[in-house]
């Protein structure tokens, strides 16, 4: 073999890698849009049917990870980034508020019970 055959299969190596890496960098570039297209979503969603208003109190870390957001651009204030978390802690512990709903409906006919228990109606307590 001369230098010119060892050199030839050396470029096309070289060639593959580079192909390789820049087919993985466009990959990532796509996931990272993607990703970003759903939190865009995501964020759109949660805060278009916020109609109440809350004032709420929060420690300083909560405050500093509320800033956070905002200077990401994520979220235009602290009150939208903070709606954004509300919503996404509230979905994520679904299965805890359907046992609330649960014991709350239980509560309600115990309470509907005694009532007709005590004789008492509700336009008997306005």
């Amino acid at each position: 073999m001369d230098d010119t055959e060892n050199k030839i299969p050396g470029k096309k190596t070289k060639n593959h890698v580079e192909c390789a890496i820049s087919e993985i960098g466009d990959q990532v570039e796509r996931l990272a849009t993607k990703t970003a297209e759903s939190i865009k979503k995501a964020i759109d969603k949660a805060l278009a049917s916020r109609n109440t208003v809350l004032t709420i109190r929060v420690n300083e870390e909560s405050n500093k990870k509320l800033n956070m957001l905002v200077e990401t651009g994520l979220f235009r204030s602290r009150s939208e980034s903070a709606a954004f978390l509300i919503e996404e802690g509230i979905r994520s512990q679904e299965a805890l508020f359907s046992r609330i709903q649960g014991k709350l409906e239980t509560i309600d006919k115990i309470r509907e019970e005694l009532r007709t228990i005590v004789g008492v109606q509700d336009s008997d307590r306005s």
